[in-house]
Formats: structure tokens, sequence, C-alpha cells
């Protein structure tokens, strides 16, 4: 019999809530298979079984709240064998993200005739590194565990873990949706087509983030009409055939609703709510938040928005004012450099950051979350279009991974889908500014002397008071303003 152990996902905590079993006691298992999905306080992650056997006997009963390195189910693999080896460790990753390997002893491992070993998914652990020690592929040799040009920093098993875990997390909504990637759209493999008695083939044109969606909302892309050029089908076939699936939010949200002659309702804290309460009160009162604002037409920046929906490279990405927002911060950035640091309380030193890792504040149904976009700094605006889509879709959806959300170095909130003009955001932990962006309306407002009805929207700046001073403050939100009111502005930066 082998023990499965509930692992420390990478995120240093030391206990998880049992959401779901996705097995029961006779199934068959095979090694990667999903078995149990689990909440922490920061995620909702699917752990896949690291042993191939049959289920005897499920340890945890759901909505318990276990330890790590408790027993949580047994598989009997038919071996007869004791408690397995330790799994070799994975290959070293890279410095600024680098995922951390978790204590072997927090999971039972294969035995080494069982030839397989951990991958490993980035999430936040103490020292501010990276780990999640969720899913096990073939045993490689170190030669083959190294990264190859081009490939994950994560190593070769990441891939599979990949797969297997998908996870969710913390700030405030972005109604943007997945996004395309910019290539060439993909043939699916030859698939007979239904009543075609000769063996008829068709293949279908989709690009790979559509397939993806296909996939995730169930739909067979071969019963699509393409409306896309070329015969391409196109994210809005797929949304339509799903009848409106891609906006379905995560399940699990706490039921505020009352019951007859019920007067209040106490619903408990834990999981994301949880530590999204923790993480706001430190940032509160640890960091000295200093906040400005600024009213700006960007009359020109919607004018933009408009052409770019109408453009073919975009044609497959939602456009939305949020994208030229962040490629404004992104270029302010660039301009004002000291701002995209974080204060070391224990070195006391400050440390700025080469790099932009773009956070997006976004809701869901388990609480606020902000996943972030790696290496904004170095993405073409279309690039950015998708990463923005993809992050906040899966944000949406409670699904977003552990790695998505650490490391971040700035973040934007955007208030305006709310109606909302502007707010004094919070810092998320770790970081030295946050943008707040509200609503864009009609308002009146002088153009050369006349009063004429322009687009405006305000902006607020809140920043830590220790890493930047009122100047670099100001200079940075101007800067952003600029570019906002006339994005021409980016051709001289």
């Amino acid at each position: 019999m082998k023990q499965f152990k509930l692992p420390d996902v990478g995120e240093g905590l030391t206990e998880a809530e049992i959401v779901s079993w996705k097995v029961k006691p006779g199934d068959t298992v095979k090694v990667n298979e999903i078995v149990v999905e689990i909440e922490t306080a920061k995620s909702l992650v699917e752990l896949p079984s690291p042993f191939a056997g049959v289920v005897t006997e499920l340890l945890v009963p759901e909505g318990t709240t276990v330890d790590v390195g408790t027993p949580i189910i047994t598989v009997d693999d038919g071996s007869g064998g004791g408690t397995p080896a330790a799994a070799p460790p994975a290959a070293a990753p890279r410095d600024d993200m680098a995922p951390a390997i978790p204590d072997p002893s927090a999971i039972d491992t294969p035995t080494e005739d069982q030839a397989v070993e951990p991958g490993l998914i980035g999430g936040p652990a103490p020292g501010g590194r990276t780990s999640v020690l969720v899913g096990y592929g073939p045993k490689t040799t170190s030669a083959a565990r190294r990264p190859r040009k081009g490939a994950s920093p994560l190593g070769p098993s990441a891939a599979t873990a990949q797969q297997a875990v998908q996870t969710s997390m913390m700030t405030t909504p972005t109604p943007v949706q997945e996004p395309t990637v910019d290539e060439a759209p993909e043939s699916a493999p030859a698939q007979t087509i239904a009543g075609g008695g000769d063996g008829a083939t068709a293949r279908v044109l989709a690009k790979p983030p559509v397939r993806k969606l296909a996939k995730d909302l169930g739909v067979d892309l071969t019963t699509l009409t393409p409306s896309g050029e070329g015969g391409v089908v196109t994210r809005a076939d797929v949304e339509s055939a799903a009848g409106g699936g891609a906006e379905t939010a995560a399940a699990g949200a706490p039921s505020y609703a009352s019951a007859p002659g019920q007067r209040e309702t106490r619903v408990p804290v834990k999981g994301v709510r949880k530590m999204t309460a923790q993480a706001m009160v430190a940032s509160a009162f640890t960091a000295p938040h200093v906040t400005e604002w600024v009213t700006i037409d960007v009359t020109r920046t919607m004018d933009l928005v408009a052409r770019l929906k109408k453009d073919r490279d975009f044609s497959d990405v939602k456009v939305s004012p949020l994208l030229l927002v962040a490629k404004a911060l992104i270029l302010a950035v660039k301009r004002n450099p000291e701002i995209n640091a974080v204060w070391d309380e224990a070195a006391q030193e400050i440390v700025v950051k080469h790099y932009v890792n773009l956070g997006i504040a976004a809701a869901t149904p388990r609480g606020l979350v902000v996943p972030n976009v790696k290496d904004a700094d170095r993405m073409s605006l279309l690039e950015l279009a998708e990463a923005l889509n993809a992050l906040t879709a899966t944000a949406r959806e409670g699904r977003t991974q552990p790695a998505d959300m650490a490391g971040g170095t700035m973040t934007i909130t955007n208030v305006g889908v709310f109606g909302v003009d502007a707010g004094t955001p919070i810092l998320n932990p770790g970081e030295a500014a946050i943008l707040c962006f509200g609503q864009v309306r009609d308002m009146p407002w002088v153009v050369d002397g006349e009063v004429v009805v322009r687009k405006v929207t305000q902006l607020a700046l809140s920043f830590d008071h220790r890493v930047a001073d009122g100047q670099l403050g100001s200079m940075f939100l101007a800067d952003i303003a600029r570019v906002l009111e006339d994005p021409a502005t980016a051709l001289l930066w």
C-alpha cells in the first residue's frame, strides 16, 4: 500500500482543505492522474497521484482541513513494496524566478522501479522563491533535465505538471478574455467526418489558444462553421457554440443567501479571502502609503482602442483601454526606473528591479487575486494584449497557477469597470507602487479655450514613501498621464 501525503504545494503553507475527491475506493489510477482538489490559503490546486494502482481508501473527507504531510489517500500498486525511495532533484532553474524544491519528506514518492520523478511548478515560498511539487514524469538523466534554449526554466517535467495542476489566487476585476497567440493557425489532426461512410477526413484550422479554449469548454472544433478569414475557427465561434461558457466563474464561492427568518450569516474566513486580508493588513501598516491623483483627457487613447479593435493583427484578441494603460505604465517605468523597486527591511536596502512583472488585479468567487505578466516590459503591444487576456481569463475561472502570482513588481487595479472614478489602492505586498484606473466617461473639457465633450478618466497612484519621494511618484504618474493623453508620445520614448 502506498500512502500519498498532502504536499506543500510550493507556497510555504502548513495546511490545506480537501475540496473534492476525483476518485473513489476501487478506482484504478495512473501516475499523474488527478485524484483530489485542495484549497490552500492562496489557491485551488488539483493534485495528481504519484502512484499507479487501485485506490484502497480516502483517508480525509471533503471539507476537512489537514496539515501538510498528513496521509490523505492509499493506493495499492500491486508490488507489495514498502516506503518508496525519494525522487531525484530537479534541474536548477533561473535565479530571478527560480522554483525551490520542496522537502521530499513531505510526500511519499515512487520507487526507483517506477522510474518517475516529481515535476515542479513555481509558486510563492519563504525567501521570495517559488515551488510546487505537483506532478511526476518519466525519470531522466541530469543532461536530459537541462533546459533547452527557449525551454521552460522549470525543467522538462514541468510541462507534465502544468497540464496536471491549475490553481486560483488575489485584487479587482478586469473584464478581458483569454487571448490568442500571434502565430499561424494550426491544423487539428485528421478526424473522420460523421456519416462520411467513405472515411473522409477534415482538418480544422484554429490558433492554439482558440483550440485550448474549445478543449476547456468541451466544444468539438469539427462541428463548428469557421467564420475567420481562410476558414479559421475564431474565439467567437467557440464561445457561441459553448453558449457563453467562457464567462463561467469558478465554483466554490461562499454563499451569502439568507434562509427564512435568518437575520445574519456567518462565513468562515479561510483560503484566498484569509490570505488577502492578512496581506492587505500587513501592507497597510508596514509600508507608508502615499496616493496622488490626476484627471486626464483620454480621447486619443480611446480612438486608438477603436482602431486596434479593427486591426487584423488584433482580431482574435479583446482590446480594452486597460491594455494601453498597461503600456503607458511600462513606458513610464523606463523613464523612472527607481519606482520599480521594493524595500528590503532586513537588509535595509532598496532593491531596484530591472524588469516589470505587471500585476493585474482580478476578482474571483473565492476572493481577490493579482496574477502578473512576467517580463511585460519586453513584450510588443500585441504580445501584452495576449498575455493580459490569458491571465485575467484564467483568474476569473479560478485557475491561476501559483507561478503567475509570484514575483510581481507593480500592479494595476481597474475599478472603472464598476463605474467608479478612482480610489486609494493598497500596495500589493513586495511592491512599491499600484495604479488605480477609473471609469472613462464623457465630460466637459476645455480645449483651445473652448468647452467640448471629451473622454475623461482619473488615475490614482499609491506608492511606498520609503522607496519613492513625492517628486519621483509625481513624475511617474505624470508620464503615464502624458502617454494616455497622447499615445504618439510613446514614439518619442
